[in-house]
């Protein structure tokens, strides 16, 4: 029977001077495994991903377990509390405006500067392990800074000494008005398919401050570096994925049960969990590069009818959503229409009908192509 510890981690303290803590769900299996990562919530209002984390703890409860499984649900209580009338805004650090999944740690420098420390002899285990030490070690070092660090990165760092421990690291998120949505690193394209879920975005080694980032960038950079050097190909067997679960404000227990049962297809097939535990669906699932994965702003504002929804394929040509001109309405320019540019999957859109010019209405896959 698997092992269930629970404890809290303190991430901030309040103005009041009282701790801010974060409920930590450890699962230790009674046969040896990976170790895996799944934390919800680090933007406010992406609060679909703890639902997902009850139903993976109702399954987790009764499945033998090989390793250990670290779930973190609502890893941002400060987004959390963050409202405005009936709104979240748990997307930016109020202080200084930082976006909460933007203050992780990556440095290029530290990454080539260890890898000239390993030897043709070293095993991978020993690698991965003093890799992780000297992470942290650095994580550790940023934490303590003299000068101190914003309440944004300080919670980044503090979820990322966690994080860093693990093989497989899944950050749950959900998109303003959006459908089913996953980051997939390039080296792991065979991983895409091993979730039910419909929309794959490929992305390349670029560090851009977000937690999936932060994992497998540097494995990638030092797995280069190490095959390199030795004339030959090595495997940390690290990956980490951004897994965006529809639309944001919103909780259902029934897609949660749905999504736990993806993300346990994921974990059987990396033998955290027994073969017969549970396998992919067969469906379409539509990918593109990151550069091909587009952002369409409005050139006017006014009041948006959203007419394409999540998951649309559209035609050059066909109307994504109808804006309506308020000082316009006893003419012919009341509405206008706006097309789209070239064929495409509308990914998501903004959450409100009010619109200023220059707003990001859609995210939206082009040149996109069938995983087989």
């Amino acid at each position: 029977m698997n092992k269930l510890l629970k404890e809290h981690l303190v991430v901030a303290q309040n103005a009041s001077g009282r701790n801010m803590n974060v409920p930590l769900y450890r699962f230790v299996g009674e046969k040896p495994g990976p170790k895996v990562y799944i934390q919800s919530s680090i933007h406010g209002a992406e609060v679909q991903g703890n639902v997902v984390i009850y139903q993976l703890i109702q399954w987790l409860k009764t499945l033998p377990i090989c390793g250990e499984v670290l779930l973190v649900p609502n890893c941002n209580p400060v987004g959390t509390n963050i409202k405005a009338g009936e709104y979240t805004l748990g997307r930016f650090d109020p202080v200084n405006g930082t976006n909460w999944n933007r203050g992780y740690y990556y440095d290029d420098a530290f990454i080539h500067e260890f890898a000239q420390s390993i030897d043709d002899e070293e095993s991978t285990e020993s690698i991965k392990s003093r890799f992780r030490q000297k992470m942290k070690q650095q994580l550790q070092a940023r934490l303590s800074e003299t000068w101190g660090i914003g309440l944004a990165q300080h919670l980044n760092l503090k979820l990322q000494q966690l994080a860093f421990d693990a093989d497989y690291v899944l950050d749950l998120h959900n998109g303003p008005v959006s459908t089913r949505h996953i980051y997939v690193p390039e080296y792991a394209k065979a991983s895409a398919s091993l979730f039910n879920i419909p929309h794959v975005i490929f992305m390349p080694n670029v560090f851009s401050g977000a937690l999936d980032e932060a994992t497998f960038c540097p494995w990638w950079l030092l797995t280069d570096l190490v095959s390199s050097k030795r004339q030959q190909p090595i495997d940390f067997a690290v990956e980490a994925f951004t897994l965006e679960m529809g639309s944001q404000e919103v909780i259902s227990f029934q897609n949660g049960e749905y999504d736990a049962k993806s993300i346990l297809t994921y974990l059987t097939a990396k033998g955290c969990l027994p073969e017969s535990s549970t396998l992919p669906e067969q469906m379409s699932r539509k990918a593109v590069t990151l550069n091909n994965y587009k952002t369409l702003f409005t050139q006017q504002g006014g009041i948006v009818e959203y007419i394409a929804k999540p998951g649309d394929i559209v035609k050059k040509g066909g109307v994504l959503a109808r804006v309506l001109n308020v000082d316009n309405l006893d003419t012919d320019r009341a509405t206008t229409d706006i097309l789209a540019p070239c064929d495409l999957v509308a990914i998501l859109h903004f959450p409100s009908a009010s619109v200023l010019s220059g707003t990001q209405l859609y995210k939206c896959f082009t040149e996109y192509f069938e995983l087989q």
